[in-house]
């Protein structure tokens, strides 16, 4: 399973096709336009919120409410095209038109694609790169995810996401009793994080980065419960689930790192206090005592709640501008300044969220029989018993 983006942030649309699904799966427009209102939402958004309310169009793969089996196509209308139809138009402009549009970008801004992507492609005006590495991307790469979470969900297996961190604020209470409360509370806290009182400080640094002009990152943490033992492998690098989530996650625009479990506590820590001890019941067969390292072994899952931490940068694109270089006469200047958010953290966990479920997704539809949604059903079905019982 697979899927493709296209699009930029200011075109009149963006599109995602997506290969591999299962025939017969029950699937409407509403199950994706929840996950795309659920990225745009949270504190330190910018305009650009205001202006796009997200809706997908299912176009292609879906007939009567259930999958086709054929390639899924999806488009996401940017309502912000009529501003830049000229600017950002497919025909080619007048010299007189050209000069009317003047809005050539040639300064680059510092922790941004666009002077190392101007110099891979030869590009001169920058709104060239800018415009597809923006993070305007991820809208449908959340509708993609949306689609993957709908697979999951009706196969038992639950996602959902958190903040752990805004600017230095961490939250120190983090539990919940289950991942049905966990998605309620997130869902109505501003910065979606479990801590009251963290939360609130996320907010005031938030205001305080916006007054300054400035940008914060922070840290999200997704949470998988009900994925079966033993999807992944141990065999080849490449077929390690693990290793394929923490691909997806670094994938997503400013992220810088990652980590499972313990993640980089490790570390610091004897072996005996980070490997889980396993254990068996006739209820629920083999389990773990503990879940550290995230509920993976070996590039395979355990069955444990999968836990993966990601780590967002401040966004590069800021309000007081960092010193850079004019591609064009090569003199110092500050960078160009494009709309941006001075947080986009909370929206980085939805986006998480969609890029885990994705690859959790598809390597379920590789290892099992996935032609008929309801074959992959009774598939599940029969592994999840087999395991409890090896």
């Amino acid at each position: 399973m697979r899927y493709i983006t296209a699009g930029e942030s200011h075109g009149p649309q963006l599109t995602t096709i997506i290969e591999g699904m299962p025939a017969g799966m029950p699937l409407l427009a509403e199950d994706i336009n929840q996950e795309l209102a659920r990225r745009q939402k949270g504190y330190g958004r910018g305009r650009r919120m205001q202006i796009e309310k997200d809706r997908a169009n299912i176009v292609g793969g879906v007939r009567h409410g259930h999958t086709l089996g054929s390639p899924l196509a999806l488009t996401v209308e940017n309502k912000d095209w009529t501003h830049w139809t000229k600017i950002m138009g497919i025909e080619p402009l007048s010299d007189d038109e050209a000069e009317e549009v003047k809005r050539k970008i040639q300064r680059p801004r510092p922790g941004h694609a666009d002077l190392v992507g101007g110099m891979k492609y030869g590009h001169r005006d920058l709104r060239n790169v800018l415009e597809r590495s923006s993070a305007r991307e991820t809208t449908v790469r959340v509708a993609a995810g949306a689609v993957a979470k709908k697979l999951l969900k009706l196969l038992g297996i639950e996602v959902a996401s958190h903040v752990r961190e805004i600017g230095g604020v961490k939250a120190e209470d983090c539990s919940y009793t289950s991942i049905q409360e966990l998605q309620e509370r997130t869902e109505e806290s501003p910065v979606r994080c479990l801590d009251d009182g963290a939360a609130q400080k996320m907010m005031e640094a938030i205001d305080t980065a916006k007054k300054n002009g400035d940008s914060i990152g922070g840290i999200v943490e997704v949470i998988v419960e009900g994925m079966p033992a033993g999807v992944g492998s141990y065999v080849h690098y490449d077929r390690k689930l693990d290793a394929k989530v923490a691909r997806a996650v670094m994938s997503i625009n400013a992220f810088k790192g990652v980590e499972f479990g313990l993640g980089f506590e490790m570390a610091h820590k004897p072996g005996s206090e980070v490997h889980d001890e396993i254990a068996w019941n006739e209820k629920d067969g083999y389990y773990r005592k503990t879940n550290r390292l995230g509920g993976f072994e070996g590039g395979m899952s355990t069955g444990m709640p999968i836990v993966v931490k990601g780590v967002m940068k401040p966004i590069p694109t800021l309000y007081k501008p960092l010193q850079s270089v004019d591609i064009e006469t090569k003199e110092p200047f500050s960078a160009s300044i494009e709309r941006s958010d001075s947080c986009a953290v909370p929206a980085a966990a939805v986006v998480a969220e969609a890029v885990v479920a994705w690859e959790l997704a598809a390597a379920i539809i590789e290892q099992f029989n996935s032609d008929r949604f309801d074959a992959l059903v009774k598939t599940i079905d029969e592994h999840r018993q087999y395991t409890e019982e090896y």
